[in-house]
């Protein structure tokens, strides 16, 4: 498994959370393209989409498995293999997906951006549950997808534990 780097958050206006995650993946691109912008591959690490309407503009429901997360809104950014973005209702907001190659030996990079209005303790979740739902990506690309029915948040609650004690020594952000 590929060691996920930690996220890093901006946060504006008081609530407006900007989360980003860069992120190098040992598979070609197809295959992470696959994973984050099909209705096939994201429920292997991530979610449901039906609908996923793979256009600009097109509708997106956003199903999580790991709770009763359900979010609509629309594709608001397609570029083939290489950006899908869904803007989708609270709690989740912009989620933008932007990959490129990596080296030529069929790496990808993922660069991720997760935009939201929320309070402080939502950002920490929102950065353990990308960083766990970052590391079943890279278990599905190995070809082993989660089993959602056996999923508890103790990885998440870990995470979170650690996000909250290294915001504590971020610089913060002045406008």
């Amino acid at each position: 498994m590929s060691e996920i780097p930690r996220g890093r958050s901006e946060t504006h206006d008081g609530n407006l959370h900007h989360l980003r995650y860069v992120i190098d993946l040992p598979h070609p691109m197809i295959r992470v393209w696959a994973a984050v912008a099909t209705p096939e591959g994201l429920p292997q690490w991530l979610c449901e989409a039906d609908p996923l309407e793979p256009r600009l503009g097109g509708a997106v429901t956003l199903r999580w498995l790991n709770g009763d997360t359900v979010v609509s809104g629309q594709v608001t950014a397609w570029d083939p293999e290489f950006v899908a973005e869904y803007t989708v209702g609270p709690p989740h907001g912009r989620i933008r997906f932007h990959l490129e190659p990596s080296g030529g030996g069929g790496s990808t990079v993922l660069r991720f951006t997760n935009e939201f209005r929320g309070t402080p303790e939502e950002k920490l979740d929102f950065l353990a549950g990308w960083h766990d739902h970052f590391e079943r990506l890279d278990e599905a690309l190995e070809g082993r997808p989660t089993d959602w029915r056996t999923w508890t948040p103790d990885r998440r609650q870990h995470l979170r534990d650690l996000y909250a004690r290294d915001e504590a020594r971020w610089p913060k952000w002045e406008p």
